[in-house]
């Protein structure tokens, strides 16, 4: 399949846990380079869309386009690709037991089988870049929660990837850790990662976000600018969504 411009296009996917159909028929072409958030109430299907991406849960129909390959066919290997297309959590999921430089240079090492050298390298420059550089050494429990969550995605850039999904990465955070973690994700969209993330974060996304996707009871009800998703949604549902949320939050 052709795709380009696209990085990655999602083709009626379903994806079911018994009887409740999660994903519900979503269509959804990414391109290089845009940052996409994805909005909507807790339980609407935004977490489990990105781990279909990553090939982390198997989809029941539909497709996976990533650079012309069906990635989402069953049987497939997930491993080559989920080098490709990485994802963090919201839960940090750092091994306790292991320094942050350890922490990010595991996987490195054991799946890309790159050099000590060379991964040690990459990762101070990653390290340096999001200012952690002075915790290399540290172990996570001596981090705040913002920084345990940036070295958390600075463990993933660390793979090379070509597309991050991030699952509300802010909503394990304290309020004031917030804004240190969204700047890191502004910088890997000034650096022209694509990126798919999950939030809660209203204002953030109508700032950030080249594109935003409601998402509600397993479907897409509307893919929008920033601009327009946030000024004048063509849905109604839509609308009745971000009138609520919008107004809780006082945005």
């Amino acid at each position: 399949m052709n795709q380009a411009p696209y990085k990655l296009i999602l083709e009626d996917l379903v994806c079911r846990f018994g009887d409740h159909t999660v994903c519900d028929g979503i269509n959804l072409s990414i391109e290089a380079g845009e940052l996409i958030c994805l909005i909507g109430a807790s339980g609407s299907g935004k977490s489990t869309l990105l781990r279909c991406m990553n090939l982390l849960e198997p989809i029941d129909s539909g497709h996976i386009w990533f650079d012309g390959t069906d990635i989402g066919v069953p049987g497939i290997n997930p491993k080559p690709y989920r080098k490709r297309i990485g994802i963090v959590f919201q839960s940090f999921n750092l091994f306790p037991h292991m320094s942050v430089m350890e922490n990010i240079t595991l996987a490195p090492r054991r799946v890309l089988k790159a050099g000590v050298s060379e991964v040690n390298e990459h990762a101070t420059e990653l390290l340096t870049r999001f200012g952690l550089a002075d915790k290399a050494g540290e172990y996570p429990d001596r981090l705040s929660g913002g920084q345990q969550q940036r070295v958390a995605i600075v463990r993933a850039l660390a793979m090379k990837p070509e597309i991050m999904l991030l699952d509300e990465i802010t909503s394990a955070l304290d309020p004031e850790l917030v804004g240190e973690v969204l700047e890191v994700v502004k910088q890997l969209k000034l650096g022209g990662m694509t990126i798919v993330l999950a939030t809660h974060e209203m204002g953030f996304a109508r700032e950030v976000a080249d594109r935003v996707c409601f998402l509600d009871g397993g479907r897409i009800v509307e893919v929008a600018s920033a601009e327009v998703m946030f000024g004048s949604p063509a849905e109604a549902r839509t609308r009745e969504f971000l009138g609520r949320v919008l107004g809780a939050i006082g945005c």
